[in-house]
């Protein structure tokens, strides 16, 4: 039972705890909505950072998810700045970090996020050596491709994953010049596998981007606090004025585990064990974002998804869930990316391992298609480059989980809903 003498306790300032706190308002609660932000920023998007932001072509005041005076108009205490660094189960409090201070919840959402993964290599102290993941982040990259671009300077990124390619495409559009240093053959191995990732080194390729697979980087080498180089496993020496770490990010569960909470192994990616209702193992606890690890039985697995999707969505089914509503959160995994011309969403999940075919329907030459990735027949995921408007039908075919016909998957003639039993 709900009511109006409840606190809900959000940890986490990023668009899941903006919009669960949304979400709360707009479902009716009037008790007290706390939420807790690390950074001195309000809550804020983060695709605009390697995308549009980054470019120049949106302005600051749109990365946020609402403005200013939204969260004193909906009687949101919102707390910038601040972190936690205990919570009472027992007692059901948090404790914020720089004054100690107890703070009561009858609900507690987590939605601490994720960090970047910092490179374990000498050289990482220099200035010149960047990470992605907050607007502070982006203001300084921005600065610095800027620089670049300007003075035709080099910028080294570790990792063809999605930040590392779209940071690359938004040097080049600057004018830097750009290596990618990858240790897998191809970039997005992990997502795309070999067989579409290729797609990525030929488009980046196009554009002056230099590649160097099957390596790593050892050493970031400088002089007077200044990058001039960053060296590889093969023995080879690459020219540097910044580098960036794009090697992915890693799930900010350490409050979760000093409280007892269960957290997934990393076989499924770590993070936060939560139920359908994004519950954790505390039933007045939920998770939702980065760190929440759900399970989806469409994949039979155990998910824990970074995307800017799952962090809209999620929230508001956290917030659903802790004022007692029905909630089954099973989203299908979405996310989107754009570089150069290329605009592409991606639907699913597809790990290398798990697919035994790639179905192409359009013309991949001019990078108008759409990739799916089957499993006995099975569509177990999707990708349409430069086609829209099919995200919903391409999900349909995921979820339908029956054979599909090949040959009318292939062919664009064939309406994609007519596939759908």
């Amino acid at each position: 039972m709900v009511d109006a003498d409840q606190t809900f306790v959000i940890v986490g300032g990023g668009l899941a705890g903006a919009k669960a706190a949304e979400t709360l308002r707009a479902e009716g609660f009037t008790g007290r909505v706390i939420l807790i932000c690390d950074e001195r920023d309000h809550p804020y998007e983060r695709p605009p950072l390697s995308k549009g932001y980054l470019l120049g072509k949106e302005e600051r005041d749109s990365v946020f998810v609402h403005e200013p005076s939204w969260y004193a108009r909906n009687d949101i205490e919102l707390h910038l700045g601040q972190t936690v660094d205990a919570v009472d189960r027992a007692a059901k409090t948090v404790r914020f970090g720089d004054d100690g201070t107890l703070v009561h919840y009858d609900k507690l959402l987590l939605a601490t996020g994720a960090e970047p993964r910092r490179l374990d290599i000498p050289g990482t102290d220099l200035a010149g050596v960047h990470h992605l993941r907050r607007l502070a982040h982006a203001e300084r990259l921005k600065g610095v491709l800027t620089s670049l671009g300007r003075d035709n300077g080099h910028l080294v990124i570790a990792g063809a994953g999605w930040i590392g390619l779209e940071v690359a495409a938004a040097a080049r559009e600057y004018g830097a010049e750009v290596t990618v240093i990858e240790p897998e053959q191809t970039p997005l191995h992990a997502v795309l596998g070999p067989e579409l990732g290729s797609l990525f080194t030929e488009l980046h390729s196009e554009h002056g981007v230099r590649f160097r697979f099957g390596v790593r980087l050892t050493e970031i080498v400088g002089q007077d606090g200044v990058v001039l180089a960053a060296r590889t496993d093969d023995g080879e020496e690459h020219p540097a004025h910044d580098v960036l770490a794009a090697i992915g990010a890693a799930p900010r569960t350490a409050l979760a585990e000093s409280s007892g909470l269960e957290i997934a192994d990393r076989a499924h990616g770590g993070g936060v064990v939560v139920d359908e209702r994004l519950c954790t193992s505390d039933p007045d606890i939920y998770a939702a974002g980065d760190i929440a690890s759900f399970h989806l039985p469409l994949f039979g697995t155990r998910l824990r998804v970074e995307h800017w999707a799952n962090a809209l969505n999620g929230g508001p089914a956290a917030a659903r869930a802790m004022l007692g509503r029905e909630v089954t959160y099973d989203r299908v995994p979405y996310f989107f990316s754009d570089q150069y011309d290329l605009g592409m969403e991606y639907s699913g999940w597809a790990p290398p391992g798990s697919y035994d075919e790639v179905v192409l329907r359009g013309d991949v030459g001019k990078r108008h298609f759409i990739a799916f990735w089957l499993k006995e027949g099975r569509v177990l995921a999707g990708m349409n480059v430069n086609v829209w408007d099919v995200t919903e039908r391409i999900q349909n075919l995921i979820r339908a989980r029956t054979p599909v016909d090949q040959e009318a998957l292939a062919d664009p003639g064939v309406p994609l809903e007519s596939l759908v039993p």
